[in-house]
């Protein structure tokens, strides 16, 4: 039973009680109200913001929290910032765990992204700059190849590939052998890949990840998941063409940890050629160190500049 972490701590089956998360230094909270319930939108808003702004969406287990530092960093710049909560994550609305977990599609979480979307245009006035992370870069690509929104650029940060997923999965079994039998005796519950700090910093995090600084992340992440959407995009889901015809710069970044254990770097590279075969004006960057979670990990303001270097050029 050799590397074997089995626990019950972190699965939970009810949604939380506790109030809303105090608000980050610096950013404020916007609620979008929606027939379902409201979503949480973290903002940062510059006083001598003049370019696009970005709309960060997170990923599987996220919220709009995983980009405070990122934001921080950016708003310090004078760019313009928002970051919205899916349903069921951050402090947005949450539907019931079956409700969640086996009710909630990729469909209904493209309507919270473009619902973020269409309330920022309005709010700045402009094109906004779409940047996904994991799956949430998933979900980025999906409602730009269906013509749900329109982006002045695309940032890719070890976001799920438009050609499929499958082998994202692949990577993430080769780290955890017992993903699949942990699962079972979980009852498939979904966070069980996450279901220890342990499992959690080899999934997300790079080498020098501090391991007390885990059981804090682990917090933060929702209580559950939605299974139909990393499962909607295990096989191809959107081409390279569709999504470049809504980015009105054509411009893509392929962004990744050098140590992502799950985007790795051959699926970065794999992701780069995918869109430089329709557009030429395509960046690759790995940050040296960084794990999935390159923009919590350690060497996140590494990855800020870069994605400021790349925003500027816009």
């Amino acid at each position: 039973m050799f590397g074997l972490t089995f626990s019950y701590k972190y699965l939970f089956f009810l949604r939380s009680a506790q109030p809303a998360e105090p608000v980050p230094p610096g950013l404020h909270r916007y609620w979008l109200e929606t027939p379902r319930g409201p979503l949480e939108l973290l903002a940062a808003e510059p006083d001598n913001a003049t370019g696009p702004a970005i709309v960060f969406c997170h990923g599987g287990m996220g919220g709009a929290w995983v980009w405070t530092e990122y934001m921080t960093y950016l708003k310090e710049r004078g760019v313009r910032c928002y970051a919205i909560s899916l349903r069921g994550h951050g402090d947005s609305w949450c539907p019931n765990f079956l409700r969640m977990v086996y009710g909630t599609t990729r469909g209904d979480l493209e309507h919270d992204l473009v619902t973020a979307v269409n309330w920022v245009e309005k709010h700045t006035g402009g094109e906004v700059v779409l940047a996904g992370h994991s799956s949430g870069g998933g979900l980025s690509q999906a409602v730009l190849a269906a013509g749900k929104v329109r982006a002045r650029g695309l940032a890719l940060l070890g976001a799920v590939p438009a050609f499929g997923s499958m082998g994202v999965y692949m990577n993430w079994a080769r780290i955890d052998p017992w993903f699949s039998f942990r699962m079972l005796f979980h009852l498939w519950h979904p966070n069980s890949p996450l279901s220890d700090p342990s499992l959690t910093q080899a999934a997300f995090f790079g080498s020098s990840f501090p391991a007390e600084r885990v059981p804090a992340f682990q917090h933060r992440l929702n209580r559950f998941e939605s299974f139909w959407w990393p499962l909607s995009m295990m096989r191809p889901f959107a081409r390279a063409a569709q999504i470049l015809a809504n980015v009105s710069s054509r411009k893509v970044m392929v962004m990744a940890g050098e140590q992502d254990a799950l985007m790795t770097p051959d699926v970065t590279r794999a992701t780069t050629a995918y869109y430089r075969a329709e557009s030429e004006d395509v960046e690759m960057e790995l940050v040296e160190g960084a794990g999935h979670h390159l923009q919590n990990d350690v060497q996140w303001e590494d990855g800020a500049a870069r994605l400021l270097k790349w925003y500027q050029a816009l």
